[in-house]
């Protein structure tokens, strides 16, 4: 996961090179849907755990369970890093949300 206005500066730089190639654009972090969750309600100061219920039934058992990308050739290359962390991002997202609540 990161955020959108980081990669949008990767693409651009990449387009400003002289010869074309192949890129990974990523964060090369990882994080659980239940870090997510976490971070999310922490930052509107509530425990998640009183909150969501997790039901096995709906996890999918055939699913990759860890997906990391790797930059570094785009970090060595071309300069590129990421300057959202993940923290921040969630942060970003919840405070749109609530701006968006608070917005009639």
């Amino acid at each position: 996961m990161g955020f959108a206005g980081d990669y949008v500066k990767a693409m651009w730089m990449m387009l400003q090179q002289d010869e074309p190639d192949v890129y990974v654009v990523a964060t090369q972090d990882s994080h659980s849907i239940r870090e997510f969750v976490q971070l999310s309600f922490e930052a509107v100061g509530l425990d998640w755990e009183k909150y969501v219920v997790i039901d096995e039934k709906f996890f999918r058992p055939v699913d990759v369970t860890n997906l990391c990308g790797d930059y570094s050739k785009l970090k060595n290359q071309v300069g590129w890093e990421p300057d959202t962390n993940f923290k921040q991002l969630v942060g970003m997202m919840v405070a749109a949300d609530m701006d968006r609540i608070a917005t009639p």
